[in-house]
């Protein structure tokens, strides 16, 4: 690295905030792995390919799985236009969370810490923890209902045996992030795989599925189509995916003067996009398998993951279809809290600069998730779990808002951007994004709590 390099990095980090830049979030992975400058185009994708792929599986996670079961067990195939949309807005927002972590070399914690006053960081903070506890409640939620599904085990043992994949972690990360990221892409590779030959077993109709990625007035005008539609929207963004993926794109030691900042935006943006299309199949496959299954054999009611998984075999005519389903229901579950768990520690050391040592941070964290779904399963069973997902998507729809505006505040302003400061097109449109997201979560906010009460 040149001095002038450095010189460089410097002056376009200094820029725009109130405190200087501190320490690095996830200090024993940072910039640990090298990104020769030699290399060609395909090994240095390769190189920077990890990231997108541990940011893609909260798309993907237990929490998205009933509305995409209801959407297509309700509707057909017309709200996987939705789908495909949600998806297009996550990909430009994980866009923005690598460019501000490549440029300014702070995830999206520290820059709120280093931007804001000390009260509005705290606040700041304390919203995000609620929402990480809320996403790792779903999958945990979501692991123990496949390990009940697949081998019969009681709900409770099934939610705390969720807390080894504490170990898990510790045991990937001493190895180094590369195994970590290894291990995500083939759960991700399992998930898919189960849900291609899911596909194949349901013989859904291609016509059917080409006609529904194109976008319909008829789901502005009918309500309960609406109500999903904007679940899936709402349930699509994970706001603790912006702050991991603005800290792990730094695990790349990639140069630092512009020319090799702008050329690690590049393929850490591609790696992301790439990623993120598969999120898209998966979600994608779920209302489609459901669509084919449930909406033409008169199961139009069915939203929980517990009577599909029943429905699947007998409706298919094969017991295949029901393990396949569970097996990527547990793998989905297992992937999410695994980088859950990193998001957790980034989010803690990056408000608060605190230092804890890794395995007490991830254990803190499911904890916090554990109790409540443990108390929930043994005061309610089964159905008790299902409302707690739904919970789990409310709250973090309270949070996105607190995550999103920031991340297109920062990457608009040219003092803390300099050169690779959004250009006015790609401003505006994250700011309609993040408003049209803000605005759709609110509404399905008060739809929730108007339906309780009800």
């Amino acid at each position: 690295m040149s001095q002038s390099g450095k010189e460089d990095r410097t002056a376009v980090q200094s820029r725009g905030f109130h405190l200087p830049q501190g320490s690095p979030s996830l200090p024993e992975v940072y910039q640990t792995i090298e990104v020769p400058q030699s290399l060609g185009f395909w090994r240095k994708m390769l190189a920077f390919a990890g990231p997108g792929y541990m940011v893609a599986v909260g798309y993907m996670d237990p929490g998205n799985w009933a509305t995409d079961l209801a959407a297509g067990a309700r509707f057909n195939y017309t709200l996987l236009s939705v789908i495909m949309i949600s998806n297009l807005m996550a990909i430009l927002l994980q866009a923005l969370a690598v460019k501000l972590g490549i440029v300014t070399g702070r995830d999206l914690a520290q820059a709120c810490r280093d931007y804001y006053s000390k009260p509005a960081s705290i606040v700041l903070w304390v919203l995000c923890e609620i929402a990480i506890a809320a996403c790792d409640l779903a999958e945990v939620i979501g692991s123990a209902i496949a390990l009940n599904l697949l081998f019969g085990l009681p709900l409770a043992w099934g939610v705390c045996l969720t807390a080894l994949d504490v170990l898990a972690v510790l045991y990937l990360q001493q190895k180094g992030f590369r195994y970590i990221e290894a291990f995500v892409i083939a759960l991700i590779g399992i998930i898919g795989t189960c849900f291609a030959i899911e596909i194949i077993l349901s013989r859904p109709s291609l016509s059917g599925i080409l006609a529904g990625f194109v976008p319909r007035a008829e789901i502005l005008r009918n309500p309960e189509m609406l109500y999903i539609a904007i679940g899936i929207l709402g349930a699509t963004v994970m706001p603790h995916n912006l702050y991991l993926h603005s800290s792990i794109v730094q695990t790349r030691r990639y140069g630092s003067s512009p020319k090799e900042l702008k050329e690690a935006i590049r393929f850490a943006t591609l790696d992301s996009t790439v990623a993120l299309m598969f999120a898209l199949f998966i979600n994608a496959a779920i209302l489609i398998m459901a669509a084919a299954t449930f909406h033409h054999s008169g199961n139009q009611n069915v939203a929980e993951i517990g009577d599909a998984y029943k429905l699947l075999s007998p409706l298919l005519g094969t017991t295949l279809a029901s393990i396949l389903f569970a097996v990527a229901l547990l793998c989905s579950g297992q992937n999410s809290t695994l980088t859950g768990t990193l998001a957790g520690q980034i989010v803690m050391e990056g408000f608060l600069n605190i230092r804890l040592r890794p395995w007490l941070r991830r254990l803190i964290t499911r904890l916090i998730a554990i109790v409540p779904a443990v108390v929930c399963v043994i005061l309610y069973g089964e159905s008790g779990t299902a409302k707690l997902l739904i919970l789990s998507q409310v709250v973090l729809s309270l949070q996105l808002s607190f995550a999103v505006f920031p991340l297109v505040q920062f990457t608009s302003d040219r003092r803390k951007m300099h050169e690779f400061v959004n250009p006015f097109w790609l401003k505006s449109l994250a700011w309609i994004v993040g408003v049209v997201i803000g605005g759709l979560n609110g509404w399905l906010l008060i739809q929730t709590v108007r339906g309780w009460m009800v």
